[in-house]
């Protein structure tokens, strides 16, 4: 159990606490390279853009890589390939 006095100091709000916590322990886990971007969307349940808010908000560089850019030029030539049908 976290102590009030110390969960007022990372979550104002106590109901946001545990996704406070969430947010937290992913934007470590992602400045340590062990998550990927897309690993922390689907984590957090943002999209892309939103991500990218995210991690300038609290000060972190986007780290896109090569399998991040792989995966979503295959989600856009699937949605190419629909529409051109």
């Amino acid at each position: 159990m976290i102590p009030d006095n110390i969960a007022s100091n990372l979550s104002p709000n106590s109901r946001d606490l545990p996704q406070r916590l969430l947010e937290m322990a992913a934007l470590e886990a992602y400045r340590e390279g062990r998550i990927t971007t897309f690993q922390m969307r689907e984590l957090l349940g943002l999209s892309r853009m939103e991500i990218e808010g995210f991690l300038k908000d609290h000060g972190v560089y986007l780290d896109y890589t090569i399998t991040e850019l792989e995966h979503d030029r295959g989600a856009l030539e699937e949605l190419l390939n629909r529409h051109n049908r």
